[in-house]
This record gives C-alpha cells, structure tokens and sequence, in this order.
C-alpha cells in the first residue's frame, strides 16, 4: 500500500473532538483525516450569515420551529437566539424605565413586568435541549451500527484475498462491497482513522491480487487516474474561491470524492496524491487563518466584556451615603452598559457566561437602589407628616393674643421643627414657608399690638450688644479663667430675651463671629498646654512599666478613632439640614461649631501619640 495515497487527508483547520489525536505525521506536514461528523459539530464550523432579529416575538417563533420541526438544532444558533433574545429584552426593560422616569414617574417605584414572551422562550429551550439530547444518541446508536457494517466489509475483501483465483472470481462482488461502503456513512471518531487505513490496506491488496487480464486492470487504473486527477484540477481552483468558508467545504466533499475512488498505477500513486494535497494545504491554511482571526476577535472582545463587568462590580461595591452618590454611579453603570452593547460575539463558550456576570452585577446595584430609595421615601414621608402636625399647632396658636405664652410656645415648636429630618426640597420649601406664614402672622399682630414690647426688645437688643463687646474685649486676654469667662458671658446673653426683629439678624452675626474666633483661639491655646503638660509627665508613665507607654498609646488611639467617628456623624447630619433661611442657618452654625471642636480634639490626640512614638524611640536609642 502506498503511504502518501493511503494517509488521511487535510482536514478541518478547526478540528472537532473527532478530529483530534486522529492525525497521521507526512514526510512535510500533519494531515489530519476529514471525519464524518454529526450535523450539529459541522454546524458548529460553518460561520453562517447570522439574521438579525427585531423582536423577542421573532426570536420565539424560530425557537419553536427549531423546538417543534424536524431540523435538527444547531448549538451555535441556538446560542445566538438566546443572545439575540436577552440582548432585546434588557434593551426593552430599560427603555421602559426611562420612560417612567421621564414622564414624572418616582425611580424607586418602578416595578419589572413578568414577561410572557420570556416564559414562553424559557420553555421552548427546554424542549430543544431535549431534543437535542435525543438526537445526539440517536446518531451515536447510528455510528455504533455503521461500524459494524463497515468491519463485515472489511472481513469480506479480505478473505477474497487469499489466492489471484479468489480475487478474479470475487470481482463484482468487491465492486458491489465498494458501493456499500460507500453508502455507509458515520462511524465513532475514535475508530475512524484505523478503519479507513484497514479498509485501504486491504482495497489495494485485492488489486494486486487481481489477476484479470492486464487491459481491463490498465483500464480500471487509468479511469482512477482520470478521476482523480479532475480532483486535483478542482482543489487547485479553490485557491481563487472568495468565499473560504465555501472553498473549505467543497474541499471536503472533493476529499470524500479521493477516497472513494480506486487506486491508480503504482509508480504514480505518490504524484498524484502529492498534487492533491498540496491544493488541499492551500485551501486550508486559507480557512484556518480565517476563524483564528475570528477567535482572536472574539477574545478581544471578551477581554473588553470582562473589564467592564470588573467595573461594574467595583461601582456596585462602593459604599453609597447619600442620594447624590447613588445617582452618581447609576449614570457610570448605563454610560457602561451603552458600551457593552458596542461590543460584539465573545467565544461561544463564554458568550453566555459573560453577559449573566454583567447582568448580576447591574441587577444587584439597581435591586439595592431602589431598596434604598424606597427606606428614604419612607422616612421623608413620616418626616413630612410631624412638620404638617407642627404646621397646624402654629396655624392654632397664630391667631392667639396671649402675646408671652403664645411666642414661648411658637419658639418651641421652631426648635422642634429644626430636630426633624429631611423632606423633598420641593415639599420641604413649600412646608416651611406655611409654617413661617403662621409664625410671622402672630409675631407681626404681637409687634402691632402693644408699644411696651417694642421698648423692652430694645433694651435687650442694648444687653445683647454689652455682652458682644466684654466677648470682643477677652479676644485680647490670656490666662487660665478666660475660658470660664466666654462661658458666663455666652450663659448671660442666651438669658436675654427676643430683640426687634430688623435687628436681630446682624446682632447674630456679629456675635457668632466674635464667639468663633474666640472659641478657635482658646482652642488652640488650651491645646497647645495640654500639650506641653503630656511631654513633661512621659517620662513619669515609662517609669510606671515597660508597657506602660504602649498601653497610653492604644487607649489615645481609641479616643482618636472614637473622635473621627463622631466627627463623621455631626458631617453626614449636616448635609441633611436645611439652610436655605437664615432661621435655619442657627442649628447649622452650631453644629459647625461643634465640629471644629471636635477636630481640635483630634488634632491633639494625633500630637499626644506622636509624643509617645518619641518617647519610644529616644528610650530604644
């Protein structure tokens, strides 16, 4: 038998399971066997032209001629109608939340539809996925069958191969066994090589033991060498086909063809087949540079589909604290899906897999959005009602002319009203100007009813401004009962009563000024000798034990953390207030106030622990 004829021929540059490990080396080159193969794994070679769908109700009706015909079902469409399928029906959920949004609809209340047409889909695939299952061991039943027959062909030719008279007499019935075999189509991958290389070993040994006359022997080869070389004329062509898909698979029917034709003269065996192999290189080297430039796209693509899914994952997993940042990352999450669906096919393989990694990483953000949105509306909605309880208290009291009793109560239900938390901007603006209306009613019928008022704001407006100057006065002082004398000043001018309203707000911000430079000034003064008294008693604290610095250490660490925590605390509480007015702006100014104490603290509890770490290393040195 002549190795170059006999070897399997080139075969598919993206070789089935079949095809691997099924290769015979040449002279030159790998040639791997064209394999018969299921309809499904040829399927999965061809790049078919893929139709673009434009509605999930499409997409269904294929899915159930695929689920319900007698085609069989191909994994790569069925892949692709799944894509093509969610691909649509995330496109329709979030147009349909853009809507609401826009028509006026609250975020937080958008609700997701079931979707009949994705029920229905999810069925149909069920029953493609068993039908594709049936038909997979239909077709291994079939193989199992084929190999059967093709092994009691072989055992036939052989044993007309024992003498030249048995081959003579056998003749047209190894012609018709010829046929037979080639009726036989698939054969298990595993036994397919083996087969073929038996089947040929014994073709070629029946020739040589058939001793018929030499003119009908020189005819039988000279009509292979005719047909097989008419072969190779249209393997060379091929080379010009623009379609390499095309070229590829009429390449394997031309091999199909090689080997069902009889060998041809000996000494031109070898030509011949080199010929046809050499066109059939050609043809697929064409075909494998094409789908490794396909693959190599793909996998570009799933790296880009791989590095959004990790951003999106990273924004999910930020910490929201407030509704600016939940707004925030949603524009970053559909600038990034809008991006994604730029992004073409990622490997067959991964293509599913990578878009329900982004699609869980979206729900989860989107899920945890509306549950927040949802918790704050319900605060909004409890804060709304206690200021409309405030509202209707003020509009009972606004008509009032018990003047004392009746503005300690309307001061209280003001300082009340700022204890309450936020509202809608919209709602919370209208809320208040109703609750100011009914204040500045009773506080304008107060200031119209009686002189004696007038006369005894401005007395106090005179005591308020006294203590404002003896505050001015201390800016210049230092000593140890400076701090005790703010105090008592701040104590008395809490203590004087209402001043005339045109008056009170400039009286205000003169007194705060002076009041915050003052506290900043003794801030830093006190901080700077508590200071200096923790370095002088250090050396005291070492000598208490070897750990007993390290121990002062960690509990002033604590105090650090316990300060930057409540410091967070008042900070996030301030973005939740309100100070559009400047009634509004008193609780603000002292929180502030409050919060700059606190970061002195801070900053001396970082300079005690800095102190220690000296201490340390002067006593390691």
């Amino acid at each position: 038998m002549d190795s170059q004829e006999n070897a399997p021929v080139i075969g598919s540059a993206v070789p089935t399971s079949e095809e691997q490990g099924n290769s015979e080396v040449m002279k030159e080159e790998v040639a791997p066997q064209p394999v018969e193969t299921t309809a499904e794994e040829d399927a999965s070679q061809v790049e078919t032209p893929r139709k673009v769908y434009d509605s999930k109700a499409e997409i269904l009706e294929r899915i159930r001629e695929i689920a319900h015909g007698d085609e069989a079902p191909q994994k790569e469409e069925v892949d692709y109608l799944k894509t093509a399928f969610y691909k649509l029906h995330i496109a329709e959920r979030e147009a349909a939340y853009k809507a609401y949004v826009d028509g006026g609809g609250d975020p937080e209340q958008f609700q997701v539809t079931p979707d009949e047409l994705e029920e229905a889909f999810k069925a149909e695939m069920g029953i493609v996925k068993e039908k594709r299952a049936k038909i997979f061991k239909e077709q291994e039943a079939e193989k199992q069958a084929n190999l059967v027959k093709k092994l009691d062909i072989i055992e036939k030719i052989k044993s007309m191969i024992t003498t030249p008279e048995e081959a003579n007499k056998g003749y047209q019935e190894f012609k018709t066994l010829q046929q037979q075999w080639r009726e036989i189509k698939n054969v298990p991958a595993e036994k397919a090589n083996e087969l073929w290389r038996n089947y040929q070993l014994y073709v070629e040994q029946f020739y040589d033991m058939l001793r018929l006359n030499s003119e009908a022997r020189e005819y039988d080869f000279r009509k292979n060498k005719e047909q097989k070389i008419r072969l190779c004329e249209a393997a060379e062509k091929l080379a010009d086909e623009a379609d390499v898909i095309s070229a590829f698979h009429q390449l394997q029917k031309l091999h199909q063809e090689y080997r069902e034709i009889g060998p041809v003269a000996k000494e031109e065996r070898e030509e011949i087949w080199n010929r046809f192999k050499a066109a059939s290189t050609v043809i697929n080297k064409r075909h494998q540079q094409h789908f490794e430039g396909i693959r190599a796209k793909e996998e570009e693509n799933l790296a880009r589909k791989t590095e959004l899914c990790e951003k999106v994952e990273a924004i999910a997993a930020e910490e929201n604290k407030g509704s600016g940042d939940w707004e925030k990352h949603t524009k970053q999450i559909i600038e990034l899906q809008a991006e994604w669906k730029t992004i073409g096919f990622a490997p067959q393989k991964m293509n599913v897999k990578i878009f329900e990694r982004f699609r869980a990483a979206c729900d989860d953000f989107f899920g945890r959005k509306a549950e927040y949105f949802k918790t704050l509306k319900d605060s909004f909605k409890e804060n709304a009602e206690k200021k409309r309880a405030l509202i209707e208290k003020a509009k009972a009291l606004q008509d009032s002319t018990e003047w004392k009793s009746t503005s300690d109560k309307l001061i209280a239900l003001q300082k009340e009203w700022k204890t309450i938390g936020m509202v809608p901007k919209k709602i919370g603006d209208q809320l208040w100007e109703e609750f100011l209306g009914a204040c500045n009613k009773f506080f304008e019928a107060r200031k119209a009813a009686g002189v004696g008022q007038h006369s005894e704001e401005y007395a106090n407006l005179e005591k308020k401004r006294e203590v404002v100057e003896k505050l001015k006065a201390i800016t210049e002082e230092t000593g140890e009962d400076v701090q005790k004398e703010v105090q008592k000043l701040v104590d008395e001018y809490q203590s004087i009563g209402h001043v005339p309203y045109k008056e009170k707000d400039k009286l205000y911000e003169e007194y705060h000024a002076v009041l915050d430079r003052l506290y900043k000034e003794l801030n830093i003064s006190v901080a700077k000798r508590r200071l200096n008294n923790f370095k002088q008693s250090l050396k005291q604290v070492a000598e208490r034990g070897e750990n007993a610095l390290d121990s002062e250490r960690a509990r002033l660490f604590r105090q650090y953390e316990t300060l930057k925590q409540e410091i967070q605390t008042y900070e996030n509480n301030l973005g939740f207030l309100n100070a559009s007015s400047k009634k509004g702006s008193s609780l603000i100014d002292e929180m502030n106030r409050k919060v700059q104490k606190l970061k002195d603290d801070m900053n001396l509890v970082r300079e005690k622990i800095k102190a220690i770490d000296a201490e340390n290393k002067a006593q390691q040195g």
